[in-house]
């Protein structure tokens, strides 16, 4: 072959190696390029509906007893017996301890004593007047002699009235000395053992006596809530439990619920200057006696009902830059739309919303890191389990 046919053929096989190199190019230009379709990204929502929830405050208290008595002796002397078991029940009116009677019976005596003389002085005394008053008017003693007398018959009269009162006074001490429980509980220990010697009025009591069922749990609440809670009460957002009769429950040290519920009782009528707060005061009954005196508990009280409660789920809101809690919304158009929230408490695995949403709204819970603001997506319903609020600790669904 000559030169001119080397330079044909050479020229023909590079026109089909183009060829087919721009077949190929042709074949691979549908793949990613700009005309190729995606399928908008799906995500899970949740559609927001009103709902009746009972609204709870958690607050930390002691538990008081309903009742104490601190025992201590009116009289001084000698402890001569302890009638009671340390740690047992008492009744009212038990008797707790024996001081030696030896001095008050002498003094009862002695005042039985004295009474007796002043009525025997008495009794000569009113025959005699009884004698003058029948001999002054014939003139057959003198004026004189039957007022005298008579003065005589009424100072003997106020000798035993006065004798009385003292034998009353000696006979008080002498039964003090039989130290009484003063009301019907559950008694400590002893601070004082037979042979002490005690004083009237001393400062150190004996015993102290508690009633324990039922027991009085005292919560302090800050003063903010409490008009926060009038508040909401009074323009009808809460529907009230009822004053002085709202429910409480109690979760004890260990992190138990304690079975008994309990009733608020009142509410102190002062805030608490140091610590700007205000004492309740609930009841609950304890047949246990699992609740003790000065033992720290949690009051869960119930605040009210609100009608018409909106709950998104924790998931589902997030916090942007200046703090503010956000959540992202699916529009009629299929897209995303972010919405400020006013997120008043946590309740379960929920956010109790004031503002920012509207019932009906359908806020993205899963797929929020493949989205954006803008975006169209393919909304499908969340699991149930992810959107229920209804088994949390802080509010009851009605």
């Amino acid at each position: 072959m000559n030169r001119k046919g080397m330079i044909w053929m050479l020229g023909v096989w590079s026109c089909l190696a183009g060829l087919l190199v721009l077949g190929g190019c042709k074949q691979g230009a549908p793949q990613g390029g700009p005309a190729a379709g995606k399928a908008p990204p799906e995500v899970g929502i949740v559609t927001v509906k009103p709902e009746q929830v009972t609204l709870t405050t958690e607050l930390t208290g002691r538990v008081s007893p309903q009742m104490v008595a601190e025992v201590r002796p009116q009289v001084g002397g000698i402890v001569k017996k302890r009638l009671f078991e340390e740690g047992g029940q008492v009744k009212a009116g038990d008797v707790l301890y024996q001081i030696d009677p030896a001095t008050f019976q002498a003094a009862v005596a002695s005042a039985k004593a004295a009474v007796a003389k002043a009525e025997a002085n008495a009794f000569t005394l009113r025959k005699k007047a009884e004698r003058y008053r029948q001999l002054a008017p014939i003139k057959a003693i003198s004026q004189q002699e039957y007022d005298d007398t008579t003065a005589a018959l009424n100072q003997a009269e106020a000798d035993i009235a006065s004798g009385k009162a003292a034998l009353e006074t000696a006979s008080i001490n002498l039964a003090y000395t039989r130290v009484t429980a003063p009301i019907s509980g559950t008694i400590g220990r002893s601070t004082v053992t037979p042979g002490a010697l005690v004083t009237a009025n001393q400062a150190e009591a004996l015993a102290v006596i508690q009633q324990l069922d039922p027991v009085f749990v005292d919560v302090t609440q800050s003063s903010a809530e409490v008009l926060r809670l009038k508040k909401s009460l009074a323009s009808g957002e809460l529907k009230g439990a009822g004053q002085g009769q709202a429910p409480v429950s109690l979760v004890l040290e260990d992190g138990s619920v304690y079975p008994h519920r309990g009733v608020l009782k009142f509410s102190e009528v002062s805030v608490d200057q140091n610590t700007g707060s205000v004492t309740l005061r609930a009841q609950f009954a304890n047949p246990e006696q699992l609740l003790l005196p000065g033992m720290f508990v949690r009051g869960i009280l119930q605040e009210g009902v609100r009608e018409q409660a909106l709950l998104v789920p924790q998931r589902g809101v997030s916090r942007n830059n200046a703090g503010q809690a956000t959540a992202l919304v699916v529009d009629d158009n299929e897209v995303v739309e972010q919405r400020l929230l006013t997120a008043e408490r946590t309740i379960g695995d929920a956010w109790l919303v004031k503002d920012g949403i509207q019932p009906g709204d359908r806020v993205i819970v899963e797929g929020l890191q493949r989205i954006r603001p803008g975006a169209t997506v393919k909304p499908v319903p969340f699991a149930e389990k992810g959107a229920d609020a209804a088994s949390q600790p802080g509010a009851k669904k009605s």
